[in-house]
C-alpha cells in the first residue's frame, strides 16, 4: 500500500461517517494507566491467601475472580483485567470490581466503536494496520487517539501517512475532527519527517492555512496550535506566507492564532520581521474584533522589543460557555 491508496481508503471511511459539518467539543485527554494499584499490596496479602473463587458477568463475558478472605477484609482480583478491590463482604467486592474495571472496558468499547467493529476491542493498538490507526485519531477518547498518534509517528519516514493526515486537516464534516486535527498538527511539528518533498510540505501548509482561514471554533486549541506549527516549527517561506495571510483571515479564531504565532515567525525568520510588524499594526487598527485589535497592538510591541512575556490570548464571549 502506498500513500495514495491509503488516503483513498481513509477518505472512504471519512465519507461514511461524515455529518452535517457541526463539531463536537472534545474532552481533555486523561492518560490511561492500567492496571491500577493493587490494594492487596497495601495489606501485605500473600499469594497463599488467594484461595477462594467466584465469577463476575460483565459485557456479555464471564470473568473469573480470585478471592482472599482475611481478618482485614475480603479481597477480590478480576482475572484477565488485573484490578483488585477490598470490602467487608464478597457481594460488595464484586460490585467494586465491576465499577473499578469500567475504564478498562470503556476504552475497549471506544476503540471498537471508532474502528467500526462494534463491541469491545480486545487486541493491542500496536498490532493495528495503517488504516485502523488513522481511524483511531478520531476516537473521542483522546488518550486512545494519542496512543495511535505515537504508533503513526514511528513510521513517519515511510511516506505512507502524509496524504491521509493532510485529509484530516482538510476535513470539514466529521464531528470529531478537532481532536484528530490536533493530533496531526502535533505530528506536523516535525513536518519534514512526514512530508520530505517540497510539494508535500506545501500541500500540508495549505491545509493548515485552510484550517485556520475558516475555523468556526477553537475546540481543543486546535486552531491556536495550527498557528504555532507554522510560525514556531515549520518556519519556511510558504509557512510564513500562509501565516501572514491568516492575520486577516475571515475566522476570528484563525486571526487570533496567526496574530500570536507571527511573533515566533519574526523570532525564527528575522527577514520577515518588518512584514510581521506591518501586519500586526494594520490588524491593531482594522481587525473587526476589539479584543483582537488590542491583542495585535500588544503583539506588535512584543515583536519590536522581542519580549517573551506576551499578553494572554483573549477569549471570545462564546468560549466562556
Amino acid at each position: 500500500m502506498d500513500a495514495e491508496a491509503l488516503a483513498s481508503s481513509f477518505t472512504g471511511f471519512l465519507q461514511s461517517v461524515s455529518g452535517d459539518g457541526s463539531v463536537t467539543r472534545p474532552s481533555h485527554r486523561v492518560p490511561f494507566h492500567w492496571p491500577p494499584h493493587p490494594v492487596s499490596k497495601d495489606f501485605h496479602i500473600l499469594a497463599s491467601d488467594w484461595t477462594g473463587r467466584s465469577t463476575l458477568d460483565l459485557y456479555d463475558e464471564t470473568f473469573e475472580v480470585e478471592i482472599a478472605r482475611t481478618a482485614q477484609g475480603t479481597f477480590g482480583r478480576l482475572i484477565r483485567v488485573w484490578n483488585e478491590a477490598k470490602a467487608p463482604d464478597l457481594e460488595t467486592v464484586l460490585s467494586k470490581l465491576a465499577e473499578g474495571a469500567e475504564p478498562y472496558f470503556r476504552r475497549q468499547l471506544d476503540i471498537g466503536t471508532s474502528l467500526g467493529t462494534g463491541g469491545r476491542f480486545k487486541g493491542q493498538v500496536s498490532q493495528l494496520g495503517p488504516l485502523e490507526l488513522l481511524k483511531l485519531l478520531y476516537c473521542p477518547n483522546r488518550d486512545v487517539a494519542h496512543e495511535s498518534q505515537l504508533h503513526i509517528e514511528t513510521h513517519a519516514s515511510s511516506g505512507l501517512y502524509w496524504l491521509s493526515l493532510v485529509s484530516i486537516l482538510e476535513d470539514t464534516s466529521h464531528p470529531g475532527r478537532r481532536g484528530a486535527q490536533w493530533c496531526v498538527l502535533d505530528m506536523f511539528e516535525d513536518l519534514p519527517s512526514f512530508c520530505p518533498t517540497e510539494a508535500s510540505q506545501e500541500r500540508a501548509i495549505s491545509a493548515i492555512k485552510g484550517l485556520m482561514w475558516s475555523a468556526e471554533d477553537d475546540y481543543a486549541r486546535t486552531i491556536y496550535k495550527a498557528g504555532v506549527v507554522l510560525g514556531g516549527h515549520v518556519c519556511t517561506c510558504p509557512a510564513a506566507e500562509a501565516l501572514l495571510a491568516c492575520v486577516t483571515a475571515p475566522s476570528k479564531y484563525g486571526r487570533r492564532s496567526a496574530q500570536h504565532a507571527v511573533f515566533h515567525l519574526a523570532e525564527w525568520m528575522p527577514d520577515y520581521r518588518d512584514r510581521v510588524l506591518s501586519a500586526l499594526k494594520e490588524a491593531a487598527s482594522d481587525d473587526p474584533e476589539p479584543l483582537l485589535r488590542d491583542f495585535s497592538a500588544s503583539m506588535a510591541k512584543d515583536v519590536e522589543s522581542m519580549a517573551y512575556e506576551h499578553m494572554t490570548e483573549p477569549l471570545f464571549e462564546d468560549e466562556y460557555l
